[in-house]
């Protein structure tokens, strides 16, 4: 499949990684390496903001910046975010 994110032809997740709408627009555009991608943003977003997952305020964050993620070129950091030295 064209994977939206990736820009490029590679594997398509097994079945859509949430529910409703959005579920299939991600299914049907975004590969599981650039889902993966997502999560690693997410998890940083969850520790950068330290948001807890579970409240609606954090949920709607989420969900605005996964889609800018995915299906734009506008996601960034979070603010302060230093990456870990190698």
């Amino acid at each position: 499949m064209y994977c939206q994110k990736l820009k490029r032809e590679a594997e398509a997740l097994d079945k859509p990684p949430i529910p409703g709408e959005l579920g299939e627009r991600i299914i049907n555009n975004i590969s599981k390496e650039a889902w993966q991608l997502w999560l690693t943003q997410q998890t940083m977003l969850i520790n950068e903001n330290r948001l807890t997952p579970f409240e609606p305020e954090a949920r709607a964050l989420l969900k605005a910046e996964m889609e800018k993620f995915l299906f734009s070129d506008d996601a960034e950091a979070p603010a302060g975010y230093v990456p870990p030295a190698k």
